[in-house]
């Protein structure tokens, strides 16, 4: 292998240079040979030097006018072939072709000056001039040539897109379970069909996505629809009801057939009550022991409270959740729980203390949550009372209303979604214009169920919840951790992490998004674009440089580990473009998880199914006057349980110390 030396540089440039003379010498030759006439007036003729031409002549060299030509082209042309020039990356192919066919046109042209009928020196003097300039423009043309970065880095790609392609999954991979997903993506410069397949739904699914990017329209309306016809029983968050109940009621019409056994619909709906079912979320059968009436109370109280949740352990968070937890216990042991509503809680908190305390003296296992609230009242600790009791209820009275109070005190249906004897498929809208309160209240509704639900022997269920961080969920992270086993699949809709954080604290909120096996993100910006992209990885990248010296230019060529997608990529998505991360099961291996694709929906299709969508059926007829009777027995409910209770108490000689006085 030779070595570039200096040397071997210099005995190069001294061929070329040769080469370049010879095709001079040999334009020279043809010049002198075909204007001899011109060269004999000026003088310029010898014996020697015809006697050389004559020899020259016997070689055969002018046997034809252009071969002389071309042998002097040929030569120059060799020794542009190696030719070396300071390179210059402004330089381009047209203008270097633009002087090499300029100058062969003149430089063959220039035949036609011969022909002219004008004076032999006139016509001299224009022939090996035109071809003269064609051979210099030939030269010139040929040195830009060599001065051209050859090997150009490919700037049409300015945004590396064809780099930070990577293989994705192709297959179709289902199961009784699976959600899948059509999708398109691009592989260097092709643009490919693929999968999204959600084979194991149970282990989470969490949908990401700014307003706009498409979450509800391109994948929790197929997590719906996909479920129902796979014979699952629902629970549907509706944050802008009835966007997604819609669907899933007019999946269900459809799909009932698929059951074993069909199961039933149901609607919360607080706005419009005639399509609304009742349900009581203190059902007293379903709270076993007094943990879970203390779950309740924390759950409603830190749905109305958000900034609590923060706060979890302070005195004056602790001391509410206490005092309500006992008004529920209570309620739910008085007369086995007939009273034990939500409703009834709310009014029990608003009678004066000496009635309120005196009747939750007498239930004895909630002795020990109110004795410091008796205490602090007979000692007349009047301060301290009203901070750990008024911020409750003020927080609880935001709720009393003659619509939640008819919806909260039904009982049409309870919330085991998945019992194998009673499946249902159950929907619950919130209003964007009221989250505080009916989002507290949907909070003790999914609590509960939640509950009931995460038990071994059930039914596959299915729990979506669109804009997630409206409703608040206690151990939302133990139930993605233990539903697997049981069969229940949660798809979460979050519009940025920042928003999780902000409503459930930043140490509940690393843990949901850690523990959560699929990811599927629309647009997102900053940390959680940032984070998303360190979850998919890197992938190897092609790199190019290149340098520019006086005589050559330099090309280096590596590979690099790079973000797969990085977090530009991510914060610039359209809408139905996603990236992501799916798990697998240990049956059904997926070697390609990560994936950036453009989800592919039928949207005619679509557009025509919703426009056969049957609106959800009215459920009883109402009207104002049933909901305010049924508002105003509930506060008679209570002074009748404080009457009967005060005139037990005191004609019975061996309670009556229970009765409080102050």
């Amino acid at each position: 292998m030779g070595t570039h030396t200096g040397e071997n540089e210099q005995a190069l440039r001294k061929i070329l240079d040769m080469t370049r003379l010879i095709s001079i010498t040999i334009l020279i030759i043809h010049f002198y040979y075909y204007c001899y006439s011109a060269f004999e007036i000026w003088g310029w003729q010898s014996t020697f030097g015809d006697r050389i031409l004559s020899n020259i002549y016997k070689t055969g060299l002018f046997s034809n006018f252009y071969k002389s030509k071309l042998i002097a082209l040929g030569f120059l042309g060799i020794s542009l072939i190696g030719a070396k020039g300071k390179k210059n990356e402004k330089l381009n192919h047209r203008t270097a072709f633009a002087y090499l066919i300029t100058g062969l046109l003149i430089y063959f042209i220039s035949y036609l000056c011969m022909k002219l009928n004008t004076p032999v020196i006139t016509t001299a003097i224009l022939y090996v001039a035109l071809t003269g300039i064609g051979f210099l423009l030939v030269l010139t043309g040929g040195t830009l040539l060599s001065r051209i970065i050859r090997d150009k880095i490919n700037n049409k790609d300015i945004f590396n897109k064809e780099n930070e392609t990577f293989p994705q999954e192709e297959r179709l991979l289902e199961n009784e379970y699976s959600i899948n997903l059509p999708a398109q993506y691009q592989l260097k410069d092709k643009q490919r069909k693929s999968w999204v397949n959600i084979i194991n739904p149970f282990r989470a699914i969490m949908v990401l996505g700014t307003p706009g990017s498409g979450k509800s329209y391109f994948v929790i309306r197929h997590v719906i629809t996909q479920h129902i016809r796979k014979g699952f029983t629902m629970f549907v968050y509706d944050f802008k009801f009835d966007d997604l109940s819609k669907i899933a009621y007019n999946t269900w019409l459809n799909n009932q057939h698929r059951y074993t056994k069909p199961p039933a619909f149901y609607v919360i709906n607080f706005d419009d009550l005639t399509r609304s079912h009742r349900c009581n979320p203190l059902e007293p059968s379903a709270m076993t022991d007094i943990t879970d009436a203390a779950e309740s109370a924390r759950t409603i109280l830190m749905g109305l409270n958000r900034e609590w949740i923060k706060r979890q352990g302070d005195f004056f968070v602790e001391s509410p959740i206490n005092f309500l937890t006992a008004i529920i216990w209570y309620l739910k042991k008085y007369q086995d729980g007939e009273f034990c509503t939500l409703p009834h809680v709310i009014e029990l908190m608003q009678v004066d203390y000496d009635s309120l305390f005196t009747l939750l003296r007498t239930e004895k296992e909630i002795e020990v949550l109110i004795n410091p609230f008796v205490n602090a009242y007979l000692n007349d600790v009047m301060e301290q009372l009203e901070g750990q009791i008024a911020s409750a209820k003020v927080a609880m009275a935001r709720l009393s209303s003659p619509q939640l109070y008819y919806v909260l005190s039904g009982n049409d249906f309870n919330l085991d979604i998945n019992n194998p004897d009673d499946p249902k498929i159950v929907c619950m809208g919130n209003n964007p214009q009221k989250i505080q309160i009916y989002g507290a209240v949907l909070s003790l509704y999914v609590n509960r169920l939640i509950k009931l639900v995460n038990k071994k022997g059930k039914l596959k269920s299915s729990l979506i919840f669109d804009e997630f961080p409206t409703i608040y969920l206690n151990n939302m992270d133990s139930l993605i951790a233990t539903a697997r086993s049981n069969m229940v699949s949660t798809c979460l809709g979050i519009q940025d992490f920042s928003q999780l954080r902000k409503d459930y604290g930043r140490e509940q909120a690393d843990v949901i998004m850690n523990i959560t096996g699929n990811i599927v993100s629309g647009q997102v910006t900053g940390d959680t674009a940032k984070q998303l992209s360190e979850r998919f990885g890197k992938i190897m990248q092609d790199r190019e440089s290149y340098s520019i010296n006086s005589g050559d230019t330099s090309i280096s060529r590596s590979k690099q580990l790079e973000a797969a997608i990085p977090p530009s990529k991510i914060s610039g998505l359209s809408s139905g473009e996603f990236v992501g991360m799916v798990a697998d099961n240990p049956d059904c291996k997926i070697d390609l998880k990560a994936f950036h694709c453009e989800i592919i929906n039928d949207h005619d299709s679509l557009k025509c199914e919703e426009q056969n969508y049957k609106d959800i059926e009215v459920i009883r007829k109402l009207d104002s006057g049933m909901v305010q009777r049924n508002y105003f027995q509930i506060k008679q409910d209570i002074q009748d349980i404080i009457q009967s209770e005060m005139e037990r108490l005191l004609n019975d000689p061996g309670l009556s110390h229970l009765v409080v006085r102050k």
